[in-house]
């Protein structure tokens, strides 16, 4: 079963397309106008192996916010989409991904309910011109539309653009371990109340 997803959002503030790959090798392509987001989530490509392509028109002229959040609601809207009835996933993934001083954990539940534990402490409000602020708004967005349960912690990092490295390392790997096919679920729900 392919588990892939094309999805669009147009508002009156940004345009976004989104298409995904679950099961790809990490291929990636972005055009969204925020080069640190777009590196950022080429980690989640990367590590996810999750073929994923990102346009994104938006208000840049007035500032990142409106782009960076509908990136993460178009995202998770593909997420759910792709992810069908989720028969036979491990449903729960974690990762800890360090990059030089910085040290992040990631864990994700598949659930059916959002949920965001959002603790990273930025050493500077800003990176390159991009407001670290954003990032939980990617985030959240992300979490409302894939319904998923998140909980992100930087858990030490000195270097801004590190912590940030390696949070979303850590969500593509978590990410990856939680859509992977458990063996021994075959085609059953991982869930004990038969819905998720």
């Amino acid at each position: 079963m392919s588990r892939t997803a094309e999805v669009t959002r147009n508002t009156l503030e940004t345009q976004v397309t989104v298409r995904l790959d679950l099961d790809g090798s990490g291929r990636a392509a972005f055009a969204t106008g925020l080069p640190f987001l777009d590196h950022m989530l080429d980690q989640v490509a990367r590590h996810g192996l999750i073929d994923l392509d990102i346009q994104a028109r938006g208000d840049l002229h007035i500032d990142a916010h409106h782009t960076a959040e509908d990136i993460g609601i178009t995202l998770g809207q593909a997420l759910a989409r792709a992810l069908g009835d989720k028969k036979g996933i491990r449903r729960y993934g974690h990762a800890y991904v360090p990059l030089d001083e910085a040290l992040s954990r990631v864990v994700v539940d598949l659930s059916g309910r959002p949920g965001l534990e959002y603790h990273v402490e930025f050493t500077r409000a800003r990176i390159g011109d991009f407001d670290v602020d954003l990032l939980r708004e990617f985030f959240q967005g992300f979490v409302n539309q894939a319904a998923v349960t998140l909980h992100i912690d930087n858990l030490r990092g000195i270097n801004a653009h590190h912590q940030a490295e390696t949070v979303f390392k850590a969500f593509g790997r978590a990410l990856r371990m939680a859509l992977e096919a458990d063996p021994r679920m075959g085609d059953t729900l991982p869930s004990t109340k038969g819905a998720l």
